[in-house]
């Protein structure tokens, strides 16, 4: 059997300041993005960033994730930045690039601290996160929310504990963020569930899918939307790697589907979504969504260091 990629491994937290909090995005149907951090513990093998480390020359492979860049100055800077008679209130998105309540976040609290600075101002924001941790700051989201629009965003890709553990070596079980949705919602906060990357062959049999939305449901989200997997130089590389070490049977497939390009081609995911849809009218889910739950940016949409 293939060993398994440690839950938990020594990573180097690195202390820097940042020039600027907010970065602007184009064409992804919001203009500005949040990072306090940079690089990711959780390590997802699927993760699109990867493919944007590897343009940036920094590590896309096993090594991602050993080194997480905090920007220390953050919350004081993007104060700054909203206290400009320039700003004009836009949604900001948190975690377009990493998640803003990976483990770092228990230790820094840069999170926290910045969405007390979009409280302050009243300034609408969306998040999407895979971290049950976000309930810790359930006091200062719900004051946000009250002042402006907010939407939340759980990745939830599948319940299936091998395909997690072995796809997701750094995030806590699916469940735990089930359970954040409920206490999320019981504090009057809008939360959705993106169901992805779906990984054909892996996730998409109708009962995993049926899994996920109903228990969409039972937790109170107020929308679920689905895409499937994408593989861009860098992502790419590391998940055949994993796919290669866990389930070898299934690459002749991966390379055929994925084969000099990196979005799968409709017709090798529409009988997935078509299910989707079923089991959303059937369940009674909705497909609203919000600014944050457009399709991942491509990597060249994104400033990840100031």
């Amino acid at each position: 059997m293939a060993a398994l990629e440690p839950r938990l491994v020594d990573v180097d937290y690195v202390e820097v300041e940042c020039k600027s909090a907010l970065n602007p995005v184009k064409n992804m149907g919001f203009s500005w993005s949040l990072n306090p951090y940079t690089g990711c513990e959780h390590r997802c093998s699927f993760c699109y960033v990867r493919a944007f480390e590897l343009r940036a020359d920094r590590p896309s492979d096993d090594r991602y994730g050993r080194t997480v860049r905090i920007k220390t100055n953050v919350a004081a800077v993007l104060r700054s930045e909203l206290s400009r008679r320039s700003w004009r209130k836009e949604a900001v998105v948190i975690g377009a690039a990493t998640d803003p309540y990976q483990p770092a976040e228990g230790r820094y609290r840069l999170t926290r601290r910045c969405l007390e600075v979009l409280r302050d101002f009243s300034n609408p924001a969306a998040m999407i996160t895979r971290g049950p941790m976000i309930v810790r700051d359930i006091d200062v989201l719900a004051g946000l929310a009250q002042r402006a629009e907010l939407h939340i965003t759980f990745s939830i890709p599948t319940l299936d504990d091998d395909v997690w553990r072995k796809t997701e070596p750094g995030t806590a079980h699916p469940r735990q963020r089930l359970r954040a949705i409920e206490k999320l919602v019981a504090a009057g906060i809008d939360v959705g569930v993106g169901m992805a990357p779906i990984l054909p062959g892996l996730s998409d049999r109708p009962e995993q899918l049926e899994a996920v939305v109903k228990a969409a449901r039972a937790a109170g989200a107020t929308g679920l939307w689905a895409g499937m997997l994408h593989l861009k130089d860098g992502t790419r590389e590391h998940f055949m790697s994993v796919l290669a070490r866990h389930w070898p049977e299934l690459l002749p497939r991966y390379e055929q589907a994925y084969r000099d390009r990196a979005y799968l081609p409709p017709s090798f995911g529409e009988k997935t979504m078509q299910t989707i849809a079923r089991l959303r009218s059937q369940h009674r889910v909705s497909d609203r969504r919000r600014v944050i739950l457009k399709p991942p940016p491509k990597p060249e949409q994104l400033t990840l260091l100031n």
